[in-house]
């Protein structure tokens, strides 16, 4: 039998989104999870640099975003040898089921569909890294 792997919630966690609202919320949901090591991205492309020059634990990510959606950040850290192992979750719009089969497809670790609260974000969070 597995153990289930603990998780330092010091870890650092990079959220994306390009609504700033959206990325303040995040981090005050992280916050309540006592996850308090929280960078920001505002696109897609701005994160995968911040990825690729980084150690992160996880990217929340949401789906809609200009000039790089989350799916071609999701694609993009898939197929780089150094990132495609870390734990990704999707931010998805409620109703869009043909975007959650895509994440899907493309490798996501999880998704969440807004809206959500901590208690959702806690769930999805423990079901990809395990028990913090």
């Amino acid at each position: 039998m597995e153990l289930p792997r603990v998780v330092e919630q010091t870890m650092k966690i990079m959220i994306v989104d390009d609504y700033k609202t959206m990325l303040r919320i995040l981090r005050n949901l992280l916050k309540q999870l006592n996850f308090l090591n929280v960078e920001e991205a505002t696109d897609g492309s701005m994160a995968l640099e911040m990825l690729r020059k980084n150690t992160f634990g996880m990217v929340i990510s949401d789906w809609s975003m200009e000039p790089m959606t989350g799916i071609q950040l999701l694609r993009e850290v898939r197929s780089d040898d150094r990132l495609k192992h870390l734990p990704f979750i999707m931010i998805t719009e409620g109703g869009k089921s043909e975007n959650v089969f895509a994440a899907k497809e493309a490798g996501v670790s999880n998704y969440i569909v807004k809206p959500f609260n901590a208690e959702i974000l806690k769930t999805k969070m423990f079901s990809v890294l395990g028990e913090f």
